[in-house]
């Protein structure tokens, strides 16, 4: 296993909310795809699904894992690993529409 990837697994996974318009998660490995609707990450707890309005990436820091994100946020959801390629072809299908 490298360095870089052993790091992340090490962090906590948490979420910090502020007033539905600031969103910081910790223990991000990887943000899979987003638009201004909705994020997609993969987080050391599983996928997460972040849906809203006006979404922005304010702060990505990879080697430790943090992501920021800023907007309207409607709902953040867990998804199970099948469900995961559905979403993300559903929200690939309406970016291409």
């Amino acid at each position: 296993m490298d360095k870089e990837s052993s790091s992340v697994n090490n962090y906590n996974h948490s979420i910090s909310l502020l007033e539905r318009k600031t969103l910081v998660i910790t223990g991000v490995k990887k943000v899979e795809n987003f638009d201004n609707l909705h994020f997609l990450l993969e987080t050391t707890m599983g996928f997460l699904i972040i849906k809203g309005d006006d979404l922005v990436l304010v702060k990505l820091d990879t080697l430790a894992g943090n992501v920021t994100i800023k907007g309207n946020i409607n709902s953040i959801d867990y998804i199970l690993e099948s469900k995961k390629k559905e979403r993300e072809e559903s929200v690939l299908s309406r970016l291409f529409k």
